[in-house]
């Protein structure tokens, strides 16, 4: 049988993701199981979403904290308690400071809706009918120390339709997201990522 990781998500909205992944949990396309959710949003959509999915979720007001360092070792650890293996940001609106990122390094993996490295940052669905691109998308990556600017492990294509705006756009990455971010999931609970530099090699097996 395989070992079931365990999954720790951050969100601040409403999650969206968080249930597609909570639903490849458990349906059995992910070997995992989303054991802890934390919030700096009390109100947020995903607090209902793990009430219903009988998820714990912890809020933690980041506004109690003199600096964001301070409130990253707290979350820090509560992970390391909850003895998480991977740590998921789910419309996590804040950076991460080097305090977290190093507590879980190559163990936080984030989703961008854009083709990265492309319009990294804010609104990027916005970005891309600015820029009139043809094509955007998706991306899954882990997190490093800069802004949308980790090691790239999955990416999905979405064409950028004539009479798209950002809300129809989001839409439709939405949907890719919700297919791509349990696949790559999956991979590193399989053990098949590895991360060599700027890349990482998904593996035919674990090892």
């Amino acid at each position: 049988m395989t070992q079931k990781i365990r999954i720790a998500a951050l969100v601040s909205g409403r999650g969206t993701n968080l249930q597609a992944i909570v639903d490849g949990c458990r349906q059995g396309l992910i070997d995992g199981e989303v054991v802890l959710t934390i919030t700096n949003r009390a109100q947020a959509g995903a607090v209902d979403r793990c009430r219903r999915e009988g998820i714990p979720c912890l809020y933690v007001d980041n506004r109690r904290f003199s600096s964001r360092e301070s409130f990253d070792a707290e979350v820090a650890s509560t992970l390391r308690q909850a003895r998480v293996d991977l740590v998921i940001l789910a419309g996590f609106m804040r950076l991460l400071t080097p305090v977290l990122i190093r507590a879980f390094d190559g163990r936080i993996m984030n989703i961008h809706p854009s083709l990265l490295p492309s319009f990294p940052g804010l609104h990027p669905q916005q970005q891309a009918v600015d820029h009139g691109v043809r094509f955007t998308g998706c991306t899954v990556h882990f997190v490093d120390e800069g802004v949308d600017s980790g090691p790239i492990i999955l990416q999905a294509v979405v064409p950028v339709l004539d009479d798209d705006n950002e809300e129809s756009l989001r839409q439709r990455i939405l949907h890719q997201e919700h297919i791509v971010y349990p696949q790559a999931i999956q991979l590193f609970a399989q053990g098949r990522l590895k991360i060599e530099g700027r890349r990482v090699r998904i593996l035919s097996s674990s090892g």
